[in-house]
């Protein structure tokens, strides 16, 4: 059985929607996410990967 965050994100991965991603930092990205694991998010991003730590999300937006 899944979590509710995993079937978030394999939910927005699905949908191949932009979507804002909020860093705890306060950096902003804006991509579609093309991969999920235990502890890292895969966005795409302008046309490049760009692997995110799950902890160092703060906020998602679509």
């Amino acid at each position: 059985m899944q979590n509710l965050q995993d079937e978030y994100y394999e939910q927005l991965r699905q949908q191949k929607e932009n979507m804002v991603v909020i860093l705890k930092n306060g950096f902003r990205i804006s991509g579609q996410v093309i991969g999920i694991d235990r502890f890292t998010v895969l966005f795409m991003v302008n046309g490049k990967q760009q692997l995110i730590y799950k902890n160092a999300i703060s906020t998602i937006t679509t």
